[in-house]
């Protein structure tokens, strides 16, 4: 039986994963788990990487990295998912963990996670830092919200306005061109320069809203039973087309808020 680590808030409970990918197995409001249950789900961190990378391979300057494949050709979604964490602190309402970068991500570094639980919402936060040599890097979340919440009421309504799509091509890769946002089902990331701001509605029910100042959110609603709302510091295949440069005196910090409201 793995460690959990519980936070809980007035009638919110959250029930981490240190050994498992530092995973949120649960988020519990009033009782309603609003999570999909299982092994692959409720909501893992991506570091160092978002999504895809082309084939498994990014470039550092002169010098080309092959990441293991694990979403033929891709590689996906990081290394950190796969680890156990270490719990660095915890309280009632807070947890820290920490889990170090290294084979077979080609540097040496560490990711820091904080999950702060109040009454009417979920802070978290990412530090990537480098241990010696700079390296490109991605952070965000990958939550699979229930499409619907189980009490006989209606599925999950979207609501964010992008300012436009990241073209897919059928490698599912960004072909770099950006259009105008399509109509879902989508597995697909969209612009937002001022912020990821995404309302999720279980009308008459719940209201949860995503809120980041990542510029970048994957929408992933195509399961019957989950819709994915990803928050993340840059979009799929980012190592090579917006490689933002960690270094042992900049890290790369990110942050994401879901605030609930009954309806």
């Amino acid at each position: 039986m793995s460690n959990l680590t519980r936070l809980t808030a007035g009638d919110a409970e959250l029930t981490i994963n240190p050994e498992h990918g530092g995973r949120i197995e649960s988020l519990r409001i009033a009782g309603t788990e609003v999570l999909k249950q299982g092994e692959r789900y409720g909501s893992f961190p991506m570091v160092p990487w978002c999504g895809r990378t082309e084939n498994g391979r990014f470039r550092d300057g002169a010098t080309t990295h092959q990441l293991p494949v694990n979403a033929a050709p891709h590689a996906i979604h990081g290394t950190v998912r796969d680890r156990a964490w270490t719990v660095a602190r915890t309280s009632a309402t807070e947890a820290v963990l920490t889990c170090e970068l290294d084979d077979p991500w080609p540097y040496k570094g560490r990711v820091t996670q904080v999950l702060e639980l109040a009454e009417d919402r979920l802070t978290l936060r990412f530090g990537v830092e480098a241990f010696d040599a700079s390296f490109p890097a991605q952070a965000g979340w990958h939550p699979w919200f229930l499409r619907n919440l189980g009490h006989g009421g209606e599925d999950v309504t979207l609501g964010f306005t992008p300012e436009w799509q990241e073209e897919r091509g059928e490698d599912h890769l960004p072909t770099g061109r950006r259009i105008a946002p399509l109509p879902g089902p989508w597995d697909d990331c969209f612009g937002m320069p001022d912020g990821v701001d995404v309302t999720l509605t279980w009308p008459g029910e719940l209201e949860l809203k995503v809120t980041s100042r990542a510029e970048w959110v994957v929408i992933y609603d195509e399961p019957e039973d989950a819709v994915c709302v990803e928050p993340q510091s840059g979009p799929p295949n980012g190592l090579n087309t917006h490689p933002r440069l960690v270094t042992p005196i900049d890290p790369l910090e990110v942050e994401s808020v879901w605030a609930w409201q009954w309806l």
